[in-house]
């Protein structure tokens, strides 16, 4: 029986997770690439027996999480690290690991009952760490599909993280090279700000970090203040 599912993201790291769901022969997918293209009314045209969302950047409407089965990613070992920003919060507070959630989504915010958890690596660069979610997310996918497993509710004590603002990544702040080496590694990715200093006029940002016995060795794109 083929099942047909809905996978939500704007970003174009998923796009493989996506073509490659597709050419499996047991399930359909509708792709779903911007927040006006999630139409509740198309999706219910489509009868989707999942609404899944890799990484998604906005609230999720009641009107489809309330009507149909819709699954969220959360790269936190839920209830620890509800909230915005899981994995760089993760790396700030000196995580080497985590686990990546797939969860039912409800009106509380990562409040949802858990369908399963996956051990996530969180070394690497930002960008290198979301390739490794995506092809979790893509076996969690096809295991949720195929064995249709009702959740589980959170157990344990909520920790809750707040979100990073542009400002968090500013270089001045960290009390170690360890600490700086992190904050440049969390924010490289495609749509985060870069890991900075400000000097004069300039903004000077930072990206392909390595941590040597004496330093960092990264590179650097200065950009005039007005322009950042």
């Amino acid at each position: 029986m083929t099942a047909r599912i809905v996978v939500a993201t704007p970003h174009a790291r998923y796009l493989g997770l996506i073509e490659r769901l597709r050419v499996r022969p047991d399930i359909e997918v509708m792709a779903v690439r911007s927040r006006d293209e999630l139409d509740p009314a198309a999706i219910a045209a489509f009868e989707p027996d999942y609404v899944f969302f890799p990484h998604w950047s906005w609230k999720i409407p009641a009107e489809v999480y309330e009507r149909f089965e819709t699954v969220i990613f959360h790269m936190t070992d839920l209830p620890y690290g509800r909230g915005g920003s899981p994995l760089q919060n993760l790396i700030k507070r000196g995580h080497d690991e985590t686990m990546l959630t797939a969860l039912r989504c409800v009106e509380a915010l990562d409040a949802g009952p858990i369908y399963q958890k996956r051990p996530l690596s969180l070394l690497g660069t930002a960008e290198a760490i979301f390739g490794r979610a995506a092809d979790l997310m893509e076996e969690m996918i096809v295991e949720i599909v195929e064995r249709r497993p009702e959740p589980i509710p959170q157990e344990g004590q909520v920790v809750t993280f707040k979100r990073l603002k542009p400002d968090d990544g500013e270089l001045s702040t960290a009390s170690s090279l360890e600490e700086a080496y992190d904050m440049i590694r969390m924010l490289e990715a495609d749509g985060y700000p870069r890991a900075f200093v400000t000097a004069a006029k300039f903004r000077i940002e930072f990206s392909g970090a390595s941590l040597t016995g004496d330093g960092i060795i990264a590179e650097v794109r200065i950009r005039r203040t007005d322009d950042a």
